[in-house]
């Protein structure tokens, strides 16, 4: 099947990445896989809409107008206006990193995170990717999933991070269900191992699972239990505002999750 062109702006927007944000124009052929003087002709229309900037150094990195227009994706537009109170509450009580993230397929997408110069550091940014399986977002998306995605995960190879990341499938089966059973998920270190991560589920107006909010701490000076509470308020107000039905008397309990249970 022919490559359309499209696809060949695709491919050339997909070589940029957190650990490559600029890119010369040799660089951008190879890394697509394209011929130079098609690379050329390519960049050359993506910058003159605006999707991607020259640099004084000859370099490309993305542009404005292509933020603008991902901007507009109502999944991530609707819900950040609606969560942004409730996580600078959140951020405001902790001084810690406070994160929002969805489901894409496999992965979380981080699509708010709110940090203070004194909060653990951690790898996460706004619009990165992470795996379900080795993060407090992730697990919290990952249980509430439909079962198909959980096999499929759970059949997948599992990336480890640090010798704390959970890569066992039935270990993390087990964990799942204890996240669907307490509604929250705490884990310790799994990306990494400074970081201690306790995360809650936002619901939508049909009840179901639609993100995921998480704040991570300092793993040594940090005790899960004492966030849990302010977590759960935080991912409540944010279900409200949404739309969310009100949670069944019970449903949600104050039990301890088991460790393991992800980061960030």
């Amino acid at each position: 099947m022919t490559e359309t062109v499209t696809g060949r702006v695709l491919r050339l927007l997909a070589a940029f990445t957190a650990e490559r944000p600029e890119l010369g124009l040799s660089e951008l052929s190879r890394r697509a896989n394209l011929p130079l003087t098609t690379a050329h002709r390519l960049v050359g229309e993506l910058a003159e809409w605006g999707a991607l900037e020259r640099g004084t150094d000859g370099r490309y990195r993305v542009g404005l107008r292509l933020w603008e227009v991902g901007a507009l994706a109502p999944r991530g537009l609707g819900l950040r206006e609606s969560a942004m109170p409730f996580l600078e509450d959140l951020y405001e009580v902790t001084r810690q990193n406070v994160q929002l993230a969805v489901l894409d397929g496999s992965e979380v997408v981080f699509v708010e995170r709110i940090s203070g110069r004194g909060a653990v550091n951690v790898i996460t940014r706004v619009g990165g990717r992470l795996p379900l399986h080795a993060t407090g977002v992730g697990l919290v998306l990952l249980a509430n999933a439909d079962p198909e995605l959980q096999e499929q995960v759970l059949a997948t190879p599992l990336k480890r991070f640090t010798a704390k990341t959970m890569c066992d499938p039935d270990e993390l089966r087990r964990v799942l269900a204890e996240v669907r059973r307490t509604g929250v998920a705490v884990s310790d270190g799994q990306i990494e191992l400074i970081a201690l991560s306790i995360a809650a589920p936002v619901h939508g107006p049909r009840g179901d699972v639609v993100a995921a909010l998480s704040v991570v701490v300092p793993a040594e000076a940090s005790d899960a239990r004492a966030y849990i509470p302010v977590v759960r308020a935080a991912a409540r107000g944010i279900s409200r505002v949404l739309g969310a039905p009100e949670p069944r008397r019970g449903a949600e309990r104050s039990g301890k999750p088991r460790s393991g249970t992800a980061t960030p």
